[in-house]
């Protein structure tokens, strides 16, 4: 007697089968392939040499900005931070992973303790870092982040302008994606669980 399988036999060796096929893979990195980054030699805000390969590893969000940045600069931080730090409630073991970097192009008046000051008020983790002229504009070029000193301001003082992009970048150095710090944390702590794993 010819005996045909039921649904729930039927549904069971479809799943098995999905299981044990190829999955999807996972989507292509935005910024794979490009040669944004590479190494640099910086001062951190604690007065050490810093390279970019002493992050190897680890995950990194990288910001180019400048401590007496009036609104754009600690909005972004802020917003990155903010994301990173719901990203780290949600997967504490993954954010641990990720080393944030902030990165003067205003070396003139960005010292150290100016850095450490901006930085610690937005992420204890977040590492400010600095140079002299020349080795600003090195780590600028590498990551194909524009930068110049604007007119001065009545009252003394003086604007920078420059690029706003906050990227995310792999163990290996190598880019990823940018994250959408115009779109707020939430936005950002959703891009970062989509690249970092």
């Amino acid at each position: 007697m010819l005996r045909l399988p039921s649904c729930a036999a039927i549904a069971l060796a479809l799943t098995l089968a999905a299981c044990n096929g190829e999955q999807a893979p996972p989507p292509e990195a935005p910024l794979a392939g490009s040669t944004i980054g590479g190494d640099f030699e910086l001062t951190s805000e604690s007065g050490d040499t810093v390279n970019w390969s002493d992050f190897d590893g680890q995950y990194r969000i990288v910001y180019f900005g400048y401590a007496y940045c009036p609104d754009i600069c600690p909005t972004d931080v802020q917003r990155a931070m903010a994301g990173l730090r719901q990203f780290e409630q949600d997967n504490p073991a993954l954010g641990a992973q990720i080393q944030p970097l902030f990165v003067s192009i205003d070396p003139e008046r960005d010292t150290q303790e100016v850095v450490a000051e901006f930085t610690d008020a937005f992420h204890p983790r977040l590492i400010g870092l600095t140079g002299t002229p020349e080795q600003i504009e090195q780590a600028a070029s590498a990551f194909k982040v524009f930068y110049a000193r604007g007119e001065d301001q009545p009252g003394g003082g003086y604007l920078m302008d420059h690029s706003n992009i906050t990227y995310l970048f792999g163990p290996d150095g190598e880019p990823i994606a940018t994250l959408p710090t115009d779109q707020g944390a939430d936005a950002v702590a959703t891009e970062l669980a989509l690249w970092v794993r």
